[in-house]
């Protein structure tokens, strides 16, 4: 599915001269908060879910191995992928590797792609959809005003069981959506998020991996996280989303570092990078090359899920052959990438 957020250019250009830290920072505008329906078979209520009470005749999916793999994650969020496995073959005859997490954005009160769904898992994948509850308050989702659509959704999540990786209200320490900062308190936020939770734990919807994703902290370095953190028993990742750029943060001390710090100091979660890109420019192989050492040199960083969209700049790789190159060479190594599948 294509991203659906917008920026203004005089304010893209300002986010670039400040450091286009986050994913972020590359694309807000208060015009997208009134999201029309999405394309494609989830919009289309593909799978939506027609009952609260799901088949709950096998065990729900064990989700434990895949928390914690032996092997680190290369993940892709590509226009049309995984609702076509498509993209994905195009990106890994681009790099010499599958990717193994296949990232959505969906918006609310739309179904559940399970086709999508099908796909990443028959690619050697874990489907990860990015919710993004627009059109409704976090006061509203706390009190129970969509319970309906989120017991259906998560119904249809248990009767498929297949694993998901499920990010909701992410980048909530920003003041860019309406989740965020300017509109939301963080107890309305973590009642919110911990509602939801318990939803799917109701009608057994574990086969779930729960994402937390803040934005990282540079271009917001007054906002508190642990007061938007739902707590251990309802996160399985920590997801930080940080895009390295040319005047700003484009190192892993400068970038991702100060986030994680403070996040450790109330959560020993592990981490995944949950959005990334390099911005084109003369550090970008340089980049490319400190993301992966990062992953690779810290056990508690998964991996990472790069942003491989022509949106408010363009941050696909394959149009430029020295970033197609590192990433290549860097992916080869025998630590990144596995098929989700052989990990149970």
């Amino acid at each position: 599915m294509i991203r659906r957020r917008r920026v203004p250019v005089p304010l893209l250009a300002l986010c670039l001269a400040v450091g286009l830290s986050s994913g972020c920072s590359v694309v807000r505008d208060a015009a997208t908060w009134k999201m029309t329906p999405s394309a494609g078979p989830a919009a289309a209520g593909a799978s939506a879910g027609t009952s609260a009470a799901p088949n709950l005749t096998q065990p729900a999916f064990d989700v434990k191995p895949l928390i914690k793999p032996a092997h680190k994650y290369i993940g892709l969020e590509m226009p049309g992928a995984p609702s076509s496995i498509a993209p994905a073959e195009q990106f890994a005859s681009w790099v010499g590797k599958k990717p193994n997490l296949l990232g959505a954005y969906v918006g609310w009160n739309t179904g559940l792609d399970t086709q999508a769904v099908k796909n990443a898992w028959a690619y050697g994948a874990l489907y990860f959809q990015v919710w993004e509850p627009f059109g409704v308050t976090m006061q509203q989702i706390a009190a129970g005003a969509s319970d309906d659509y989120v017991s259906r959704f998560a119904a249809s999540v248990r009767s498929l069981n297949l694993p998901i990786a499920l990010s909701f209200g992410h980048e909530m320490n920003g003041d860019w959506y309406p989740w965020g900062t300017k509109q939301t308190a963080p107890a309305d936020f973590v009642a919110a998020w911990r509602h939801v939770h318990d939803l799917f734990t109701k009608v057994g919807a574990t086969n779930v991996i729960w994402i937390w994703d803040p934005n990282d902290i540079y271009p917001v370095p007054n906002i508190q996280l642990q007061p938007l953190y739902p707590g251990d028993q309802y996160v399985d990742w920590i997801g930080v989303t940080g895009y390295w750029t040319v005047n700003g943060p484009h190192t892993y001390s400068s970038l991702f570092l100060p986030t994680l710090l403070d996040i450790r100091k109330f959560t020993a979660k592990p981490f995944i990078i949950a959005e990334t890109g390099v911005q084109a420019g003369s550090n970008q192989v340089a980049s490319v090359n400190a993301l992966f050492n990062a992953v690779a040199t810290h056990d508690d960083i998964l991996g990472f899920v790069w942003y491989d969209y022509n949106r408010q700049g363009d941050w696909r790789l394959e149009n430029r052959p020295t970033v197609q190159a590192a990433f290549r060479s860097d992916v080869a190594a025998s630590e990144f990438g596995f098929n989700v599948g052989a990990a149970r």
